[in-house]
């Protein structure tokens, strides 16, 4: 009889531990194969709302729903065994009260097994933000270019360009930790700005498009991986997946025209 190594999660003192200590690691995933790769060298790993666009050919992620979230964190945390997995709240899950956000950020907890929720806003959500962790639930925060609050902002638009708005996120970012929150992602904000937010609040920030002096960096998996024909400026693209997935797949469509595909090889006799 076998005996399975236990491996325990990283955890989300852990991840608060880290505040201006080593860089916390951080990709996105969707399902559990890409999880299970990405869990051997991430601390934690966020089944973002992005999955309407990457998984579902969505225009924004406005159309992602809770069940959706669901089905993919379930999987993640399948595919996952060390890394602290957090789940997107979607847009409308959160918003109406923090009654309606505590219950369905513990049905997200409770269905996909996941050690966190993440859900945007600044100081307008540090209410939500309190009642969640003052019952247990723990949260990251999200502020700067928050991709739910697009039409509302006029499209991705770089946040802190202008230096009078600085107050604002910066007022947003001291919101979210003073409510409770263990971590905050900041996107798309101008780098001096992102920088001096890391440097005013104690809770890690993690950088998408911001600063190399957050505490950390978040990037989305199939971006970095080169299967975004056009990733935003911020990606750095570590893999050339795109062209070789295309290569592969032509391969084996001439394979088969040929007939050279099932061979010897690959068929049971």
């Amino acid at each position: 009889m076998s005996v399975q190594k236990s491996v325990r999660r990283v955890s989300v003192p852990q991840i608060m531990a880290r505040k201006g200590g080593d860089p916390i690691v951080s990709l996105t995933s969707y399902h559990a194969h890409t999880a299970a790769i990405v869990d051997r060298h991430a601390d934690f790993i966020l089944v973002g709302d992005s999955l309407g666009m990457v998984m579902h050919g969505m225009d924004s992620t406005l159309g992602v729903t809770v069940d959706m979230m669901i089905t993919h964190g379930r999987a993640v945390v399948r595919g996952s065994q060390r890394a602290l997995v957090v789940v997107d709240m979607p847009f409308g899950s959160y918003e109406e009260s923090p009654s309606a956000a505590f219950r369905n950020a513990a049905r997200i907890m409770q269905e996909t097994g996941c050690g966190a929720v993440k859900l945007e806003g600044g100081a307008r959500m540090a209410e939500t933000i309190r009642f969640l962790t003052e019952r247990g639930i723990p949260v990251m925060g999200h502020i700067g270019l928050t991709p739910q609050s697009s039409n509302v902002m006029g499209g991705f638009r770089t946040q802190g360009r202008d230096s009078e708005s600085w107050p604002r996120h910066e007022a947003d970012a001291v919101a979210v930790a003073e409510a409770g929150a263990f971590a905050v992602v900041l996107e798309g904000m101008v780098e001096p700005l992102a920088a001096r937010i890391t440097g005013m609040i104690p809770i890690p920030t993690i950088g998408i498009g911001a600063s190399a002096r957050c505490d950390g960096q978040i990037l989305v998996l199939e971006d970095m991986l080169g299967l975004n024909p056009r990733p935003p400026k911020f990606v750095k693209v570590y893999g050339d997946l795109g062209d070789r997935i295309e290569t592969a797949v032509r391969n084996y469509a001439e394979d088969v025209r040929s007939r050279s595909f099932p061979g010897d090889d690959e068929v049971y006799r």
